[in-house]
Order: C-alpha cells, then sequence, then structure tokens
C-alpha cells in the first residue's frame, strides 16, 4: 500500500476513536460564570400549562453513548417541570428507521414517575430517518396532547446527520405554532440543526453532551415567553460568546505524482504529473452567541472582610477562610453590636415601583444587617413594617422571641405591588409603629425608623416626615441615587441618608448603617479654640418671622460652646438693606451676653446681597484688628433664604482662600443653582426645606464647624500684620515685615515723628500710658500725653487732648 493512503487510513482512524467528552459547545465565560450558570439550573421552574415531546435520536449513527446522553439531558429537563396533568405533559419519541412512541404525554402524571420511564428506555438503532419522525407528528399531532389549546414544545436530540429531508415538514410543524428545541449529540451538523430550529436559532439550538449547560439554554429561552420562571429576581438571562464545533470530513491536495494517460485516437500513452488528494476528518469552528441564566452566587457580596477568601457552599451558603488575626469571628470582622439603647423600625417600601427584586433586595440588607448586629445581650430592640398603599406591621419592636424567629419573619414577608404612599406610611408608623408606650424622657430609648425605598413616593412627604420627626423619631433613608433628594426631605439632612449603587453596595452599607444608629450629636468642641461668626440674611425676601426662626436656631447652635476670650469667640453680622455687624467677635465675653445680644439683632428687611456681606465680613470682621485672633481656626456661617447670593462666589472664595472656613446654610424648597455654587470644593452646604426645619439640621451643622476647629490653622491668616505689612512664618511662629516707615511688632505704630508732627507738638509728648478707651484708640499719636491725669473720664481726656492739639498754630489753624 502506498504510504501516503497508509497516512490518511491512520489519520481516520485516530479521528474515529475521539472522545466524546471533547467539548463541542464551549461558553467563552470564566470558570465562576460556568458554576452559576450550573446553579441557576434549580432556580427555574416552569409550571405553565404546556405540552412538551422529547424526540431522541436512537440511530446506529448516534450510538448508544450519545443516546444515554440525550436521556440524560431529557431528565435534567424534567428536573425543572412541573409535571401535573393541568400544567406541564411530557411525552417521548425514539426515531431512527421509523419513529417509535415510548410514552403518550398524557400517560404519567408526576414527575418521578417521567424521569422513571426515559431511564428505562432502551436503544433501537437503525438508520437516520428525521424527517420521517417530523411527518409522523405532522400526521398524528402530540400523542396524549392537548392539540393546540396550550403551547407545544418538540425537543429533538439528534446528530444532525439524517438520510431523508427535513426541511419541509419542520418548516410546516413550526407554521402549526410548536416550538422546535434542536440538540446536539455526537458530532452534530450543525446546519441541519440550524433548520430545525425555531427562531431566533440561536435560542433554540443546544448541545446535549454538556447537559447542564443545554438545559439552562432551554429553560433560559422558555422564561422568556412566561412558560418559565425564575425563582430569584437577582438571575438574568444574558447572552454569552460561544463556539460550536463538528467532525468534518475534508479534502486535502498532497502534492502529484507521475501518471499515465492514453490519448483518444491513438495507441500512444503519454506521462504526466497528476495531483492526488487526502482525505482528513477536522473539527471546523462556528461562532455563535449562547443565551444563557446566571443567579447571583453566595460569595458574590463579597462577604468575607480583612482578606478573607469566601468559599461557596451551594447558592446560599458560605464559608470564609480568614487571615490568623480574624479566624474567630463570622466573615473575618469583628461582629457589630448594636450596644446603644434603641428602638428601631425598618420600612420596607414594597410597592410596584419598588419591584419585587428591589423589595427582596431590601429584606435581604435588613436580614444581613440583623444577623451582623443583633446578639443576645443587644439592648437594641427591632421591629419590620413593609407598605405600599396601607402600612403593614409585620414584627411590632420588641416583639419576637429571638433573632431566628425575627428572620423566619423576614422571610414571610409578601410583596405587595401597588402605589408608593411614603409620607402615608410615614404617618402611620409615627402613631403606630412603636406601640402605646408611656415611657418618657430619659426613661425611654432612641426611637428610629429605617425607610428602605427605591422608589418616589405618590404622596406627599415633607408634612408627614415633620409630624414624624415632631414625636422625637430619628429618620434614616436607605436607597438609590433615583430617591436621594426625597430621602433628604424626608431624613431633615444628607448626613441621614444612605445611598447605594447595587446590592454588593448595599450590602457594604450595614457599618456605616450601624454608626448612624448609635452615634449622638457631639456637645460642641468645648477644649478647641475657635473664632466663629454668623451671618444671617435678614432681608425682605426672608421675613421678620423667618428672621426670628433664625435668631432662635442661633442661640441654640450657641448653648454646647463655651464662650470666653480663650475658647470660643462668637460674632454676627446681619444684611439686608445694609450691612451691619451685630457685634463683632470680642464683643461678648460670655455665652448669656452672645445669647442676649442675638436675640437683639436688628431686621433689616430691604434688598439683601450676600456678596456684600461677605466682603465686609473680609475687611471690617475677620480681622485681627478687630479681634480675630492668629493661630485659631476661623469659620463663617452664612444662613440665607437663597435670594441675592449671585455675588457671591467670589467674596466667598476670598474669605476661603485666606484661611476662613465658610458653610452656606440655604433655605427654600429648591436648591437655587447659584447657592451651589458657593459650596466649595468641601461641599460645605446644607440644603433646608424651611425654616421650619433648620433645628434639625443642628447636628449636621455642629459636626461641620467642630471639624473645621480641627483643621490645621496658618498663624499669618488672616494676616496679623496691619498696614500692608507682609507676615511671614519663621520657626513656628511669625512676624511682620512693615512698609512706608511703619514700626512695631504689628506694623502698628505710625513712621518717625518728624514725618507728621509739629515741634511743638513732639515737645509735649512723653513715653506711654494706658489708660482709658481713648489711650488705646490713638493711631495717630505714639505717645499720649504725659499730664494727663491718670482720673480724668474719656471726655476729659478728649478735652485736654484737644486743647494741646488747638494751641499749637503749626499743627491746627482755626
Amino acid at each position: 500500500m502506498p504510504s501516503f493512503l497508509l497516512l490518511e487510513v491512520l489519520f481516520i482512524f485516530l479521528f474515529s476513536g475521539v472522545r466524546q467528552s471533547h467539548p463541542l459547545q464551549e461558553v467563552h465565560v470564566s470558570r465562576e460564570t460556568i458554576g452559576k450558570i450550573s446553579a441557576a439550573n434549580k432556580m427555574m421552574q416552569c409550571s405553565a400549562a404546556v405540552d412538551v415531546l422529547f424526540l431522541i435520536d436512537g440511530s446506529h449513527s448516534v450510538g448508544k453513548r450519545s443516546f444515554e446522553r440525550s436521556k440524560h439531558f431529557a431528565i435534567m429537563v424534567c428536573d425543572a417541570l412541573d409535571i401535573n396533568p393541568e400544567r406541564v405533559r411530557v411525552g417521548a419519541l425514539q426515531f431512527s428507521s421509523a419513529p417509535r412512541l415510548e410514552f403518550r404525554l398524557d400517560s404519567f402524571s408526576s414527575q418521578q414517575e417521567v424521569k422513571a420511564k426515559i431511564k428505562r428506555m432502551v436503544f433501537k438503532g437503525g438508520r437516520t430517518d428525521t424527517g420521517l419522525a417530523l411527518k409522523y407528528l405532522l400526521r398524528k399531532g402530540f400523542p396524549g396532547g392537548r392539540n393546540a389549546s396550550v403551547p407545544q414544545i418538540l425537543v429533538v436530540s439528534t446528530d444532525g446527520r439524517s438520510q431523508g429531508q427535513v426541511a419541509t415538514p419542520a418548516e410546516q410543524l413550526k407554521e402549526r405554532g410548536i416550538t422546535i428545541f434542536a440538540v446536539g449529540v455526537q458530532f452534530p451538523r450543525w446546519e441541519e440543526l440550524h433548520t430545525l430550529a425555531s427562531e431566533p436559532k440561536e435560542q433554540h439550538v443546544l448541545m446535549a453532551e454538556q447537559a447542564e449547560d443545554a438545559t439552562n439554554g432551554l429553560l433560559s429561552t422558555l422564561s422568556k415567553s412566561a412558560v418559565c420562571t425564575i425563582a430569584s429576581p437577582d438571575c438574568k438571562v444574558q447572552p454569552h460568546p460561544c463556539e460550536r464545533k463538528t467532525l468534518e470530513t475534508v479534502r486535502e491536495l498532497v502534492g502529484s505524482a507521475p501518471c499515465w494517460r492514453g490519448s483518444r485516437g491513438t495507441d500512444a500513452v503519454l506521462a504526466a504529473l497528476c495531483p492526488f488528494s487526502s482525505w482528513k476528518r477536522v473539527f471546523l469552528t462556528h461562532p455563535a452567541t449562547c443565551y444563557r441564566t446566571t443567579c447571583p452566587g453566595a460569595c458574590d457580596s463579597q462577604p468575607c472582610q480583612n482578606g478573607g477568601t469566601c468559599v461557596p457552599e451551594g447558592r446560599d451558603r458560605y464559608h470564609c477562610l480568614c487571615p490568623p488575626a480574624f479566624g474567630g469571628e463570622a466573615n473575618c470582622a469583628p461582629k457589630l453590636s448594636l450596644e446603644c439603647r434603641i428602638d428601631v423600625l425598618f420600612l420596607l417600601a414594597s410597592s410596584a415601583g419598588t419591584t419585587p427584586e428591589g423589595f427582596l433586595r431590601a429584606k435581604a440588607f435588613v436580614k444581613r444587617f440583623l444577623q451582623a448586629s443583633l446578639s443576645e445581650d443587644s439592648r437594641a430592640r427591632v421591629g419590620v413594617a413593609w407598605y405600599s398603599g396601607e402600612l403593614a406591621l409585620a414584627v411590632p419592636v420588641g416583639e419576637y422571641r429571638d433573632v431566628p424567629a425575627l428572620l423566619r419573619s423576614l422571610d414571610g414577608l409578601p410583596f405587595g405591588g401597588g402605589a408608593t404612599l411614603t409620607g402615608h406610611a410615614l404617618r402611620q408608623a409615627a402613631d403606630h409603629g412603636f406601640g402605646s408606650t408611656t415611657r418618657t424622657g430619659q426613661d425611654r430609648p432612641r426611637r428610629v425608623v429605617v425607610l428602605l425605598t427605591e422608589s418616589p413616593s405618590q404622596d406627599e412627604v415633607a408634612g408627614p416626615a415633620r409630624y414624624a420627626r415632631a414625636r422625637e423619631l430619628l429618620l434614616l433613608g436607605v436607597g438609590t441615587d433615583a430617591v436621594r433628594a426625597e430621602l433628604e426631605e424626608i431624613t431633615g439632612s444628607p448626613k441621614r441618608v444612605l445611598v447605594h449603587a447595587g446590592p454588593q453596595d448595599l450590602f457594604h452599607r450595614i457599618p456605616e448603617l450601624r454608626r448612624k444608629l448609635c452615634s449622638r450629636p457631639r456637645p460642641g468642641c468645648q477644649a478647641q479654640s475657635l473664632d466663629l461668626l454668623f451671618v444671617l440674611d435678614a432681608s425682605a425676601s426672608v421675613g421678620p418671622e423667618n428672621f426670628a426662626q433664625m435668631q432662635s436656631f442661633v442661640r441654640s447652635l450657641m448653648l454646647p460652646f463655651d464662650v470666653n476670650p480663650d475658647v470660643t469667640q462668637v460674632g454676627l453680622v446681619v444684611y439686608g438693606s445694609r450691612v451691619q455687624t451685630a457685634f463683632g467677635l470680642d464683643t461678648h465675653l460670655t455665652r448669656a451676653a452672645v445669647l442676649r445680644a442675638t436675640s437683639q439683632a436688628p431686621y433689616l428687611g430691604g434688598m439683601g446681597s450676600a456678596g456684600t456681606a461677605l466682603l465686609h465680613v473680609y475687611d471690617k470682621v475677620m480681622t485681627v484688628q478687630r479681634g480675630a485672633r492668629p493661630g485659631v481656626p476661623k469659620a463663617v456661617v452664612l444662613l440665607t433664604g437663597g435670594m441675592g447670593v449671585e455675588d457671591a462666589a467670589v467674596p466667598i472664595q476670598k474669605l476661603r482662600n485666606n484661611g476662613v472656613s465658610a458653610l452656606v446654610v440655604g433655605v427654600g424648597p429648591v436648591l437655587r443653582e447659584a447657592l451651589r455654587r458657593l459650596a466649595g470644593p468641601r461641599d460645605s452646604l446644607i440644603h433646608v426645606a424651611s425654616y421650619a426645619d433648620l433645628r434639625y439640621h443642628q447636628d449636621a451643622l455642629l459636626e461641620w464647624v467642630c471639624a473645621e476647629a480641627k483643621r490645621p490653622v496658618s498663624l499669618c491668616k488672616p494676616s496679623p500684620c496691619l498696614h500692608e505689612g507682609t507676615c511671614i512664618l519663621q520657626n513656628g511662629n511669625y512676624r511682620c515685615e512693615c512698609r512706608d516707615g511703619w514700626q512695631g511688632p504689628h506694623c502698628g505704630n505710625p513712621p518717625a515723628q518728624e514725618a507728621w508732627a509739629p515741634r511743638a507738638l513732639r515737645t509735649r509728648l512723653s513715653p506711654p500710658v494706658s489708660r482709658g478707651p481713648l489711650s488705646r484708640h490713638l493711631p495717630l499719636l505714639p505717645n499720649p500725653p504725659a499730664h494727663l491725669p491718670a482720673s480724668l473720664s474719656p471726655g476729659e481726656e478728649l478735652s485736654q487732648l484737644w486743647t494741646i492739639l488747638l494751641g499749637d498754630s503749626h499743627y491746627c489753624r482755626c
């Protein structure tokens, strides 16, 4: 035998022994995703009224091994079918040279019976005549089925190598409304499978050799037509790139060899070079798109902290491999314990706008929070309620036996659907959410409502939120960015809102929620030195009543501070028709004096300009000459109704550049864009819906003030140097470089006497004395007159001084 023929025979022999485990269809996804595809099969269930007929190829070209694989695939599909005479009916037909009915669709009424019958099916053998089997169904329909009164699904398992024509009968079946899935076995011919399958082809062509993947693909397609449903709303049907392979015999040119040929009409024999070819069996690949359902795994939320590794144990369970330092704790992190004495009501939106998926996310978040935060010795008591149109109190606060019983109650919460009436639910929670306890004052624990929603409310929320807060309820909000503004309006502060970007991010908010539940507002910055100035909008756009509420708010803010010249100095500026310093930073030395002066601040009316007021602060209030202390943190709080702030962007930045922190508190139902521009790089802006709500933002403002009091400061900002002197930092202190002849540590002493005073006056001046207000405020005299008696009153001292000045004709002339 020629060597090249021997090689061809050997090649064919090798390929004929290719094992069936070779991946004939490969979905290009990660190993983790493959595991999720497999796990998702257990999450899908088909309960609709539908007739399913398995048409299984039992010919010799398929072989007994692939026939068993087809049976295994059919059994896996049956695991997801709710087999019942009123819902899913299943039948099976084997074909080769001729079709053979294995069992009718009405033969069995349970999943166990159908699976047992499929297992007992015996391989038939014979040639492959798929077309004949299809014509059998055209003639007799689905044996034992319900005809066209319910959807009909035909699952054909074959290698696609029919010896008869299949296109016409397949098309006729599809015209009758029958959905056909073509499932390849052995080394399938994909072209024929595409001819058999319904549209879209990519979703109806599968591969039985990978039974779990094929089952997922079939159920994923049926879930789109509402025949099957997915138990978890977090599961998604997604397209993935995949590659299908088939084993084909191809002809390949090997070369040429001498050959002899005769010519017509002569007896001559001619020699020539003749080409010869080799036949080979090779794998041909076909790129495709595979649609598969994946469900989030137990480790998707990355529950293991501090470098721990999550190991899944089924769909819902996992364990963490923790570093040595965290080996004894759940999820490799210390247990969060709600040690504060607190009553918490979790209020879950269960409306159509929230969707079943969002409701399940909220329940999972609350469960995870309770598992991580509640212990047997916890002082916190918890309740759970849900709402759409009405409030339903599932677990009253504290009325549960233990934490496992509380978690079981959460599992039973139903999805309500309907309208999203958050305002109505808040009012009902305030009235009925915490029982009828009569404890008051120190005897009553802190009461908190944690609202979880992803849907904007369809009723008004501002009034019910004020109603709840007026009953001393702390409101916290958890939701997506779509409801951020509404949650801020409900809670009264952005600091009381937790916004998440998705399920995984939601679980990361658990420690933050725990801190907000147990945190108490700090009682001011009693140990921190601070120069604090309030700038109040006293214009006509605010009105006298709202201005009075501003004054009350500022007085309440002053209560935690230790007002004295060594710790906290407070000043107040009002603006409207003009800008007026109500009192400077060094005017009042006690808290009682500051509170009294704040109440006496005038309402000005007229048209206000926040920019002019801030420039006034920069030039005439927040300066060393007017009482500001070098090296002490300085903060300005501007309270405005939002009108007249268009000119304030440059002045407020000028203050910040000069080392003065500035916070803007804007009051009004709408946050104006001009106010947003004043926030600065650290978002120093608080938006308050109404003047009555100012008190709910006291904690946030105090937190900001105390944070600014701890920021590092520069001794040269604002500059302590007068008369355009330059402040220079040096060895942890500062010095002033004076200009134009000015002298002294702060450039406060004027130039040499010859430059400004007449000779007669210079002879009458002597070394300085310190007495009376006039002696402290003589910027033009380096030395007060020596012969002014110490007993003189300020008026007498002024009279004596004028006598000296007017008596010298070289200096004054009347």
